[in-house]
Order: structure tokens, then C-alpha cells, then sequence
């Protein structure tokens, strides 16, 4: 019989290094060609769409995962895994916490791979599941010595800060704007639902790096054009993804599109990353397709040694 798995019991069996682990593994089987990866299809619904993404890791699974965009209370994304051998289904994972986790584990991936080594502060705009991810990765990659938080809801940033403190064992602070949040740090993450700008560039302290994991098109940003301008590496998880998107990806257009960087190329040292300790670099987050797949992957089998 097939794994039904819920949320808690894939927090219960993916830490942070794991997660980071599969995410790195997957970025390479990508680049390499062994994990094939369509951009996402979608179909439109009565006042939403509902998304498909799908993944095959050649000769080993095939899968999918979707989800809808009403943000219903009882709506949650499904995951099913295949075995490419016989066909059968080997898990469901049926909730959020899968998808939050590979997004933070891709994004812990990125931080590894781009922020400097010494790399020590993290300014986070955004309290909710993705910004979460983003921070119980992060801190799982550098040692940090202060996150600060900045969100609309002070409620929210405070326990968000709170929450840092007592689960990760870092201190950090609610602070009143994103200004103050990002400044002088050397980690920025980006994770809110703004279809507006919500970072100014200039803000951005010297050898910065920025996760970028919210809305990143033409038409709705939570960072403008001069996030792009001011980075001198720019690196995305999926190129094929984010010219995919409909409307476009900012960082998928001229004058930026040539300067996007496949992040499993950067791992694989096919291009460079970071070669400067000054030097500002962005990373636009797409979610690459497959990607929670092969973090089911590894889950059913972290449970098959237990």
C-alpha cells in the first residue's frame, strides 16, 4: 500500500539538513539532465486556476503535485509519487508543509551556494509559512547571529521573532519597516503575498544576498527593477520556468534575462556564482518542478530506515 502522509508526520521526518540535502541533490539532477522537469501547466477554474507541476527522476520515479489558487481554508496541494518501474503509486502527501519545506530547503540551497561565507545576519520581510521555511533553512546553512523581521501586522512580526528565538535559538527582533529589516544585513529573504514593491535596492548593504520567494512578474513584484539593476549575480532555480511564466518574470526579460543564472549550473561550477565579497546577488525563486517529488522521495525513505 501506498504512504498517505500529512503534514506533521513530513515535518516529523524532514529537518532542515535533509530538506537541504534532496533540494542540492535535485538542483544537480536537473542540470544534469537526470531530472526532467516541464514548467508548470494550469487550467483555468471559475474564479482561480488550478496548477499542475510535474517531475521524473529517469529510471527511478515520476510524479506530480497540484494545487489550486482560491486559498480556500480546507484547499491543500497533492502530491503523488510514482515508482517508474511498475507504475504504482509509492506516497501521497496530501497538505502544505511538504511544498514549504522544499521551498525553504531551495532557497537554503541558494544561500549556501551565493551568500558569503561569513555571511551571519538575516533581514526577512514577510512573517508567514514561506518566510518561516526561508529562515529554519538559512539557519541551518550559516550561523546566525540576529534575524530581524519587519511584516504589516506587528502582532504577527513579534511572534514571528518570538518564534525564531525559541525554535531556532537565534535572537531576533520585530522592527518597524523593511528598511530597517534588510539594512546592513548579509542575508536579505523576501517572502510576502505585496504585489507591490516592498524593498528598496538602495537599502541593500554591500555583499548582500537576497532570496527573492514572492511574486516576481510584470504585473505584481514585491521587489522592483532595481533589485535586478544592483545585482551582479542573478540566479533562478529554473530558467525554463521563469520564462515560462505568463505574464513574464522581471528577471526572465531584457535587459536581465541574459544575466540569469541556472543555480544547479552554479552547484555544478558550469557557471560562476558569488566571485566577490561585495558583490549584491539575487535569487529569484520559481519552485522547480519535481523538486517536491524528489523531497518525497527522500522522505519515504528516511522512513523506510526507521
Amino acid at each position: 500500500m501506498p504512504l498517505l502522509l500529512t503534514d506533521s508526520e513530513v515535518a516529523a521526518g524532514l529537518d532542515a539538513p535533509t530538506t537541504i540535502a534532496a533540494m542540492r541533490d535535485a538542483l544537480r539532477a536537473a542540470h544534469d539532465g537526470r531530472l526532467v522537469a516541464p514548467p508548470r501547466a494550469t487550467a483555468p477554474l471559475d474564479g482561480g486556476r488550478m496548477v499542475l507541476t510535474a517531475g521524473h527522476l529517469v529510471d527511478q520515479w515520476y510524479g506530480s503535485c497540484s494545487y489550486d489558487t482560491f486559498g480556500l481554508p480546507g484547499s491543500e496541494p497533492v502530491v503523488v509519487l510514482h515508482d517508474a518501474g511498475t507504475g504504482g503509486v509509492r506516497a501521497v502527501a496530501v497538505g502544505t508543509e511538504l511544498n514549504s519545506r522544499r521551498t525553504g530547503g531551495l532557497g537554503g540551497v541558494a544561500i549556501d551556494a551565493l551568500a558569503r561565507p561569513d555571511a551571519a545576519t538575516l533581514g526577512v520581510v514577510g512573517s508567514g509559512r514561506q518566510a518561516w521555511a526561508q529562515v529554519w533553512a538559512t539557519a541551518a546553512v550559516r550561523p546566525l547571529r540576529e534575524v530581524r523581521v519587519h511584516s504589516r501586522s506587528a502582532a504577527r512580526r513579534t511572534a514571528f521573532a518570538s518564534r525564531v528565538h525559541a525554535e531556532l535559538g537565534v535572537p531576533a527582533r520585530a522592527v518597524d519597516s523593511a528598511a530597517a529589516a534588510v539594512a546592513g544585513r548579509d542575508i536579505v529573504v523576501i517572502a510576502t503575498s505585496s504585489t507591490t514593491p516592498v524593498v528598496d535596492a538602495a537599502d541593500l548593504a554591500p555583499g548582500a544576498h537576497v532570496n527573492a520567494v514572492g511574486f516576481k512578474q510584470v504585473d505584481r513584484h514585491e521587489f522592483g527593477p532595481d533589485l535586478l539593476d544592483r545585482a551582479e549575480v542573478l540566479v533562478t532555480d529554473s530558467p525554463a520556468q521563469a520564462a515560462g511564466y505568463a505574464p513574464p518574470m522581471l528577471a526572465a526579460l531584457p535587459p536581465y534575462a541574459e544575466r540569469l543564472r541556472d543555480l544547479g549550473a552554479v552547484l555544478a561550477a558550469a557557471v560562476p556564482g558569488r566571485t566577490g565579497a561585495d558583490q549584491i546577488s539575487v535569487f529569484c525563486a520559481t519552485g522547480l518542478g519535481g523538486t517536491e517529488l524528489f523531497l518525497l522521495d527522500r522522505l519515504v525513505r528516511v522512513a523506510a530506515t526507521v
